[in-house]
């Protein structure tokens, strides 16, 4: 009755039919799940004690003098019990990515997408020119055709010196990108790949290694040069982009400037071996004092709109200045997701973690997070996504520009995008590109608001990556065994709580306004993802009780009031269930993220100091903000340090010299109040004094609080270098710990 030509059409070819990626659960997810239910009817047994146990007198106290500190531990332990729901949200459902990166090869070949990749830089002497150079480098070298790639540096300091290292990196990649292709270099950040190699004994032997070395060696050279002198002078002017600088006043006050370095378009921009380079952008938007700029979000959107009229690639990377590539093949990862065919259609952006280069063996001041990246981000993921963090994220630049996702749309897939081919000469598309980057710009538009990053909020990277979610999309996270990115980590405790007090602080904030994912989530997005995002937000919030765990029960030592039940009740069962198997467990976690016994101890040593002294900074100066006492600041974290300072690192001591921040005075205050009060008990036990056994929780309390503050007693007391406890410091606390022992002992 048909012709031949009926039925049903062929099956695609069977590379098409493969996907690009997959999704694994973990396994023994019902096993976990049992195991936390059991921990939660711990936790219940804890509030059912100190809700019905409470005694009615003690000794020659009454209530009045001390059921205060009862009811305080009952606050903290209802606090903790929440909180702790919250992160089971980041364990119950957690999922892990694998690419299939040469199905990616075979399926697309030469019609992978455009990709244009956004570094940002603030400051040449909290991010000095070389590390920047060394990421931009390290980006443009990716394993990726070069004709397709664009980096752009933003440049928020408006900085002679980082145009001129950026250009001098220009001239280097003609032979460092073939160099890297030729000898599959990884990573393919100089610096990084030059400290892994070992130095050749004979200079005169001309091997590659030594040749490329050398050339990156002067390039250093003479960028040490000009930023030691501070300026550029003579020859190393004769570049065309240095006359901007001429009616240049300020950091904060600026025309925009704006040179392409390398035109990919130019058929003559090929490095030694003849191959396309990919290209390269400098911006320094305009700055004027009576303008806001908007930090780095504000950077961030004049790069969208800069990139949008010279390459317009539909997939964005955006890098901070000092997280070097060290996966050459990270960016075709990240494209499995966005071009798998049946899979990708609700996938808005790919989040990569933040890694360092630099941490030590036992992690000092546990900056590597690895429970967050290893674990809690997998459940992020299984829960509908990571957050953006600000950084090694790989967005679609019509998602982040605003667009919707609808049920009805059947998803863009990259490879049929048409790619916008810039026109006219470079000084005419910079010239055209540069009324982009003005201040005035976006005065009366949507961008900060419903296009680009959103403006008004510290982590502005976090905002956004949850509005895009909570606009229907979803986000990917993807950790390979190669890490993508590498960073620098702080190398000192002042450095670490500063971030931490920003990270707090802005995470705080993002609670307390119209975005809170309490709200602002609420049928948006999943209710895990929702507890999830709460759960770093709250951040903060536990100041207060880890600050009441941390003092009340060791300063009741003084006056013999027992808190916590006798070894001989039953009620010191459910106490020592969680005790023994929340640290159990966290100590397993933390063993099988790759870390090491004593980095767990030091772990929970700056877990104590985060949350007793940048959390409640964070806390109290989110609060000032809320009823304008305050203004928003974003504070850079330094990425270079004192070379004693470097080698205590190395050895892993603390640093704890050369600042009188009040959040030392905090901690300090913390640990002697503890090592008073253990000595005052320990003194009493040696004259005769008989131990009731109710003390024996807040004993085994406070003696791990005073051996996990072991460091900071040497830093306070011992030690002799300049990475001491400053004495000022030293001197505020013990006058607090003694002013505190003395207030409560008369009570």
């Amino acid at each position: 009755m048909g012709s031949d030509d009926d039925g049903p059409p062929p099956p695609p070819p069977p590379v098409l039919q493969l996907l690009l990626f997959e999704s694994v659960q973990a396994k023994g997810r019902v096993l976990y799940r049992l195991f936390s239910a059991s921990i939660f009817l711990g936790i219940c047994m804890v509030w059912a004690y100190r809700a019905t146990q409470m005694p009615s007198y003690h000794h020659h106290h009454p209530p009045w003098a001390w059921g205060w500190a009862w009811m305080a531990l009952f606050g903290a332990e209802l606090w903790f019990g929440f909180y702790w729901i919250l992160s089971q949200s980041l364990r119950w459902n957690t999922i892990y990515r694998r690419t299939f990166t040469d199905r990616l090869s075979a399926r697309y070949g030469k019609s992978l997408p455009n990709v244009d990749i956004f570094v940002c830089t603030a400051d040449p002497v909290i991010e000095p020119p070389i590390m920047v150079i060394n990421t931009v480098l390290s980006l443009m070298a990716y394993d990726y055709p070069p004709e397709k790639l664009s980096v752009y540096l933003s440049d928020d300091g408006g900085s002679e010196l980082t145009f001129f290292a950026l250009l001098e990196a220009s001239r280097f990649a003609k032979h460092w990108l073939p160099y890297c292709r030729k000898n599959n270099v990884e990573p393919r950040c100089p610096a990084a790949y030059f400290s892994s190699m070992p130095r050749i004994v004979d200079p005169t032997k001309a091997d590659p290694l030594t040749s490329i070395r050398k050339l990156y060696e002067e390039m250093d050279n003479r960028i040490a040069a000009v930023v030691n002198l501070g300026h550029v002078t003579g020859d190393s002017r004769q570049h065309k982009g240095f006359s901007q600088w001429d009616s240049y006043h300020s950091r904060k006050d600026h025309d925009a400037i704006l040179q392409i370095l390398v035109d990919g378009r130019d058929p003559d921009a090929k490095d030694v071996e003849g191959c396309q380079l990919p290209t390269l952008v400098y911006m320094a938007r305009e700055k004027r004092p009576q303008y806001s700029h908007n930090f780095k979000a504000g950077a961030m959107n004049a790069l969208i709109r800069v990139s949008s009229m010279i390459s317009n690639g539909p997939i964005i990377l955006n890098v901070d200045c000092d997280m070097y590539s060290n996966n050459s093949k990270s960016v075709r990862d990240a494209l499995c997701f966005f071009m798998d065919e049946k899979q990708s259609r609700q996938i808005a952006f790919v989040q990569f973690p933040q890694k360092y280069a630099n941490v030590t063996k036992n992690d000092i001041y546990a900056t590597s997070v690895n429970i967050i990246y290893e674990v809690e981000f997998h459940g992020l993921d299984g829960n509908g996504g990571p957050w953006y963090i600000g950084s090694g994220c790989f967005h679609r630049r019509d998602i982040l520009c605003g667009r919707r996702f609808s049920e009805e749309d059947s998803g863009i897939y990259l490879k049929r995008q048409k790619e916008m081919k810039a026109e006219g000469s470079v000084e005419e598309l910079e010239e055209t590109a540069k009324e982009l980057a003005s201040c005035t710009y976006e005065l009366d538009s949507q961008w900060g608001k419903e296009v680009g990053l959103k403006y008004g909020i510290p982590v502005e990277d976090v905002i956004t990556g949850l509005t895009i979610q909570c606009r229907g999309w979803k986000s990917v996270y993807m950790n390979p065994k190669r890490a993508a990115f590498l960073g620098v980590a702080p190398t000192t405790l002042a450095q670490t709580l500063v971030q931490q007090k920003r990270w707090s602080e802005g995470d705080f904030q993002i609670l307390l306004t119209k975005f809170s994912p309490i709200w602002y989530g609420y049928k948006r997005i999943s209710l895990g993802l929702q507890m999830g995002y709460c759960y770093f937000c709250l951040w903060a919030c536990n100041c207060l009780a880890t600050i009441c765990y941390c003092t009340i029960p060791s300063l009741c030592l003084l006056k013999g009031i027992p808190l916590y039940p006798k070894i001989s009740s039953i009620w010191f069962l459910p106490f020592a269930y969680i005790i023994m198997t929340a640290y159990g467990y966290n100590l397993a976690e933390h063993l099988w993220t790759q870390g090491t016994a004593l980095g767990w101890w030091n772990a929970q040593r700056m877990w104590i100091y985060q949350r007793t002294s940048p959390y409640l900074f964070a806390f109290v100066e989110t609060i000032l903000k809320m009823i304008g006492v305050s203004e928003m600041e974003f504070i850079i974290t330094p990425k270079v340090v004192d070379e004693d300072v470097s080698k205590r690192y190395e050895k892993e001591m603390m640093e704890f010299g050369g600042s009188t921040d009040p959040m030392f005075t905090i901690l300090a205050t913390i640990a002697l109040v503890n090592l008073l009060c253990l000595t005052m008990t320990l003194t009493g036990v040696v004259i005769g004094k008989v131990m009731d056994e109710a003390m024996a929780l807040q004993n085994l309390l406070c003696g791990v609080l005073v051996l996990i503050n072991w460091p900071l007693y040497e830093a306070l007391f011992v030690r002799k270098d300049t990475g001491k406890m400053p004495t000022s410091v030293t001197g505020k606390s013990i006058v607090f710990a003694l002013f505190a022992c003395s207030c409560f002992f008369i009570v």
